[in-house]
């Protein structure tokens, strides 16, 4: 621990900034993943236990587990089926309604993830040039004791390759960040498209079989 310290203060002030973007990072990372993962269901569980209760009329039971789920994909479906005695453009309309409302909790700050790596990497550079503008004013200034100028040259060199080193760390690890929630992100943003055509196909194919009594005392 003593020699990670050692080289965060080598590293200058810049360090600092960088070490601001890597927090930023990781409390998104943090907040991203306890929603994402916390959002998601087994698509394919969820669409049989939709099917079969549609099938056997039940809607009111669907709706009752969609609330149950507490889920993106449940609320959207839950949406549609509470208008299932409604003509199919309302229960279109409404799904719709309701993905224009998760939608954006799906994929919010997640893109934040690409703007601190850059800033990152970016701070990096920016401490990297200080600390060859300090080695090389070392070397090159007539005002400096020749007995210092290897000492500086030396803490110079250091700064800027502690700079760098961070700079690139903490943009790999809001990289690898970004890599992964996005892949999330759009893994439910592809189920919530799919599970709602079938869940409206499903709708519609078997409206004589749907109970509306139970689905208005819903």
């Amino acid at each position: 621990m003593s020699g990670m310290w050692h080289h965060f203060t080598a590293g200058g002030w810049a360090m600092w900034i960088i070490l601001f973007w890597l927090i930023c990072a990781i409390a998104t990372i943090a907040e991203r993943s306890v929603y994402l993962f916390g959002s998601s269901i087994n698509k394919d569980v969820f669409l049989a236990t939709m099917q079969k209760c549609i099938l056997a009329g039940d809607v009111a039971k669907a709706v009752k587990m969609c609330s149950a789920a507490n889920a993106p994909l449940a609320r959207i479906v839950q949406a549609g089926l509470v208008k299932v005695n409604r003509p199919d453009e309302e229960v279109q309309a409404a799904m719709d309604e309701a993905a224009l409302r998760e939608m954006p909790k799906i994929s919010k700050r997640t893109g934040f993830l690409a703007m601190f790596s850059n800033l990152a990497m970016l701070s990096g550079l920016f401490g990297t040039i200080v600390g060859l503008i300090k080695a090389f004013g070392a070397v090159g200034g007539e005002s400096v004791d020749p007995s210092q100028k290897a000492r500086i040259l030396a803490e110079g060199i250091s700064e800027a390759m502690n700079c760098t080193a961070f700079g690139l760390l903490s943009a790999i690890v809001a990289l690898i960040g970004f890599s992964v929630l996005n892949g999330k992100t759009q893994a439910l943003e592809d189920d919530i498209n799919e599970a709602s055509v079938q869940v409206l196909n499903l709708v519609v194919a078997n409206r004589q079989k749907v109970n509306l009594q139970g689905v208005e005392g819903v």
